[in-house]
């Protein structure tokens, strides 16, 4: 292989090396401030989905420091951030306690284990390329999807705002158990008062300042000031210590039954991790003008979840609300990931116990301000002007997503998009083609009431492959255009009118065809030669015409049935040579 052929494929499968040969000075600055920012979202969201885990807090930061690192250097997103995740918290819980017993050293095992093994399931898919089903997540998808889950972040973050908690199974149980707190006297005041105030700094710089000035770290570093000065943590629920040491291996007493118990478990989690990273990925990068491999994306988060798995962490995926952190703070590259794994690293071996001064409502805060940044109301309002069948299936991936669960939720959705792709090949569009004098080519009569059919000549067009659900539309529509044009020339009479003869198919957008379709289209042939006419296939792909002679049709559709392109077919039929412009010779 040429030393450039092999560069370019080191780099392809090292995408962090490929950004640090090409990284501009321009963005060191922007990602040491969006690292320094990210590294305070980071420390108590890792811990608390730890807990939420049913795992000790410190396990939350090996599973956020070693996978980000990882990353890093294998993600193909330049800033996406990695790390526990809320929607797989409750599904590692149920999977490792009832093995673990109670034993914590035991949940921490199993942990690290379920982690090695998703990150396996998404590295063996990602080197088959099985990435390829990020494609079913279309962009009317991608928006309802992010609309869900800001909704449904910020709903989970309301009651710490205000510094209450609240046990709900789903967002709507949610709302009304927020309501039911709140009336209920359940709000801490101070609480309310410095997360509503880090919330104004945050939304306040950023609307004066255009985030020149990093409204999360001013937010947070006041937050924790001011929790100190005052003693607060004392009346307050604050985030909590960290624990001082760096990640380290912790897969003792594992035995192969265990493996077999979390193999079911495994496997939803890699498919949750994936469809949650696909999409965030995906979207990221189309703001950004960037395209992300699928495939790539799923290798890179298969080796992070190995490593945090394998240094005492648990599986994790891409985060909906620090990855908008990090865009916030003006995040560049993928430095940022780097800067805050760092950050976490030193507060764990210098400074330990910080955190325990930060209130939880200010988190809130913050999870709440990122989240509202996924929001695309405006997106849904332009697909409805677009086109409301997408902006439909916007509307149903977000209600799935919200009501649902975000992986049935996307499920739902793919399954929507799958139906609406059948509906629209099921009735495409078609059209009746004619001449316009003086202009080159062929035009659809409908949209240009000035184009006259050739005399003799039906022209038609299908607009999508012909299979089972839309080969008897193909078929009927077909026979309609030509009986009405033998009406409109028996009214025109003599020696205007003149009998069809022929009918030309432009079957350049017809890409496949199946054998119920081949059926319709010799009832067809048979039809038309039955009134003395004939079909002649134009512009038909080499493909379908291999189609054609695999059925055995090859008699039936001789070379002189075919044309290469529809003015030829004309000429042919016409017996006149005309230039691309309509004129006779």
């Amino acid at each position: 292989m040429p030393i450039g052929g092999f560069r370019g494929v080191v780099l392809s499968l090292i995408p962090g090396l490929n950004t640090a040969l090409h990284y501009q000075r321009a963005w060191l600055v922007p990602d040491l401030r969006a690292g320094i920012a990210l590294s305070f979202l980071l420390i108590p969201a890792g811990m608390g989905y730890a807990e939420a885990s049913g795992l000790p807090a410190y396990t939350g930061l090996y599973a956020t420091v070693v996978p980000l690192l990882i990353y890093a250097v294998f993600g193909p997103s330049r800033i996406l951030v990695l790390g526990p995740d809320s929607a797989l918290a409750p599904i590692i819980a149920a999977s490792i306690l009832p093995l673990a017993l109670g034993n914590t050293e035991r949940a921490i095992a199993l942990a690290g284990l379920l982690g090695l093994m998703v990150g396996l399931t998404l590295l063996s898919a990602g080197v088959l390329r099985l990435g390829f089903v990020t494609d079913l997540l279309s962009k009317p998808i991608r928006v309802g999807y992010l609309n869900a889950v800001a909704l449904l972040v910020i709903i989970s973050q309301i009651p710490k705002l205000f510094g209450f908690s609240i046990e709900a199974p789903g967002p709507i149980q949610g709302i009304g158990a927020i309501v039911q707190g709140a009336a209920a006297g359940s709000i801490g005041v101070v609480a309310m008062l410095l997360g509503l105030a880090s919330l104004a700094v945050i939304v306040g710089l950023r609307f004066l300042l255009g985030g020149r000035v990093p409204g999360v770290l001013i937010a947070v570093v006041a937050s924790i000031v001011v929790t100190a000065i005052f003693s607060l943590q004392n009346v307050l629920p604050v985030v909590g210590a960290m624990p001082q040491g760096l990640p380290a291996p912790a897969l003792g007493g594992l035995v192969w039954g265990d493996v077999v118990s979390l193999i079911a478990p495994a496997l939803g989690i890699a498919l949750i991790a994936f469809a949650d990273t696909g999409v965030l990925s995906r979207t990221l990068a189309a703001r950004r003008g960037d395209s992300v491999n699928g495939s790539q994306e799923m290798a890179g988060l298969g080796l992070a979840n190995i490593g945090g798995g394998f240094f005492g962490g648990f599986p994790i995926s891409a985060s909906t609300s620090r990855t908008p952190v990090a865009e916030q703070a003006g995040a560049r590259s993928q430095l940022t990931n780097v800067v805050g794994a760092l950050i976490i690293v030193i507060f764990m071996l210098v400074a330990p116990g910080v955190t325990g001064y930060l209130p939880s409502a200010t988190l809130g805060a913050v999870v709440i301000v990122a989240a509202a940044s996924l929001v695309d109301v405006s997106g849904v309002s332009r697909l409805w002007r677009i086109d409301k069948t997408d902006a439909l299936l916007s509307i149903a991936a977000f209600l799935s997503v919200f009501l649902v669960g975000v992986l049935q939720g996307i499920l739902v959705a793919i399954g929507l998009s799958l139906v609406a792709f059948v509906l629209r090949a099921w009735r495409p569009y078609r059209a009746e083609l004619g001449r316009i004098p003086g202009m080159r080519g062929y035009h659809d009569r409908s949209r240009h009431p000035d184009a006259d059919r050739v005399p003799g000549i039906v022209i038609v067009r299908f607009d999508a492959p012909l299979f089972f659900a839309n080969g008897g539309i193909f078929d009927d529509y077909v026979r309609s255009v030509v009986r009405r044009a033998e009406r409109e020339s028996e009214a025109a009479g003599r020696p205007i009118g003149t009998p069809i003869h022929t009918v030309i198919l432009a079957a350049e957008p017809i890409t496949d065809i199946d054998t119920t379709a081949i059926d319709e289209l010799l009832e067809l042939d048979e039809y038309l030669a039955s009134r003395g006419v004939s079909l002649v296939l134009a512009e038909m792909k080499g493909p379908v015409k291999d189609q054609l002679q695999a059925f055995g049709l090859g008699d039936r559709f001789s070379p002189e049935r075919f044309a290469p392109t529809v003015g030829a077919a004309v000429d042919t039929a016409s017996g006149e040579f005309r230039d691309d412009i309509g004129g006779a010779i």
